[in-house]
């Protein structure tokens, strides 16, 4: 099963924050031996937020999506979410209890009594209107929760509150799918060849070893290193090492200069 992610948010297609979430999610992936499959960014327009949602729920993918799900007018992934699956949002009960356990926390800290009923404190109940059947993904930081529907997983953009939220769902919902795939990398690095010298190299690592990737990443070098290509397999384990020594012994035919990283 694919995993992707959409992050969402004017703020990080103009550059205003930089997106701190694809890395975190890499790597709480990776620690799982998860991978991701794919990534889409996305600002606060609703119907392209709806169209890229239509064709998440319909993947099939688990999908985490960061972002858009607070109370204020730039805030439209919970409705987009019903829109895409074409059902109502509506207040969950839990929701509705735990945003009202916080304003209730809130007021004691200030030394305040809360009114539940004021203006505010009734608009902050609609972060807990979730698309009909949706459950909640709990928030440890401040009890406001997110909410998950059809493996897709949303949470808010601040990765205080985001990042553990992330890590429960993996944990309560996917542990099963933990490590699964075994998976070995290996890289050299080839000093002043021509990728193109180098492809057919790939072409042919690839079909003979049906289990393994080739990647190619080219460097045009700088004061410190000369241009390079790291070069390297990375699949099922005992293929990757097989293949690997295919590498190396062709480019030693090639006569090419490399190290291994």
């Amino acid at each position: 099963m694919a995993i992707g992610l959409i992050i969402i948010g004017d703020e990080i297609l103009s550059g205003k924050r930089t997106d701190q979430h694809f890395p975190k999610v890499v790597s709480m992936l990776k620690a799982r031996g998860l991978q991701l499959s794919w990534a889409e960014y996305v600002g606060d327009e609703p119907a392209r937020l709806v169209a890229l949602l239509k064709r998440s729920f319909a993947s099939g993918d688990i999908v985490f999506s960061f972002g858009g799900i607070g109370a204020t007018p730039d805030d439209h992934t919970r409705q987009a979410a019903a829109d895409a699956l074409g059902l109502p949002l509506v207040l969950h009960p839990q929701g509705k209890v735990n945003i009202q356990q916080r304003i209730t926390e809130m007021g004691a800290e200030a030394g305040v009594p809360a009114d539940l009923n004021s203006p505010e404190n009734l608009h902050r109940l609609k972060m807990a209107e979730f698309v009909e059947g949706a459950e909640l993904i709990p928030n440890p930081y401040n009890k406001i929760a997110g909410f998950a529907v059809r493996e897709h997983y949303f949470v808010p953009g601040f990765p205080v509150m985001s990042w553990p939220m992330i890590e429960w769902v993996l944990d309560t919902h996917y542990s099963h799918l933990f490590n699964q795939v075994p998976h070995a990398e290996h890289a050299l690095l080839v000093y002043e060849t021509a990728e193109s010298l180098l492809t057919p190299l790939m072409v042919r690592l690839e079909a003979e070893f049906p289990l393994i990737k080739v990647f190619s990443l080219p460097s045009v070098g700088d004061a410190q290193t000369r241009r390079h290509i790291e070069l390297g397999v990375k699949g099922e384990p005992a293929q990757a090492a097989a293949a690997f020594a295919d590498m190396r012994a062709a480019l030693d035919a090639l006569q090419a200069e490399y190290t291994t990283i």
